[in-house]
């Protein structure tokens, strides 16, 4: 098990970037397939992106494809989310998730671990 933490969301205008990281601690090693995902007001939780361990692959959610990008360094067991365009919604609270696995995964279900989210706010 290990535990994450998020931060970097705010309030931006439409347009706008951020970039939200998830440090990870507990029981680390490379070996972790790390997500992110978000929630808005009254949807379910719907996947953004994803990162296989070593960075070597990565998928996107249709949505943000060509405008968010995630990366990792896992000297620092960080994981980013670098969110450019942003629009109005794409507002949400954004949650890391990290499963441990060589692949990626897409689903919510897939994922063990879940930090306590950071929320985003797109103003138009």
């Amino acid at each position: 098990q290990v535990q994450l933490v998020e931060s970097g969301g705010g309030l931006v205008q439409a347009g706008g970037s951020l970039i939200l990281s998830c440090v990870v601690s507990g029981r680390t090693s490379s070996n972790y397939c790390m997500g992110w995902f978000r929630q808005a007001p009254g949807k379910e939780r719907e996947f953004v992106a994803t990162i296989s361990w070593n960075g070597g692959s990565t998928e996107y959610a249709d949505s943000v494809k060509g405008r968010f990008a995630i990366s990792r360094v896992n000297a620092e067991n960080t994981v980013y989310l670098q969110m450019n365009n942003l629009q109005p919604e794409d507002t949400a609270d954004y949650y890391c998730a990290a499963k441990r696995s060589y692949n990626t995964h897409i689903t919510t279900s897939s994922y063990d671990d879940w930090g306590q989210g950071t929320q985003v706010t797109v103003s138009s």
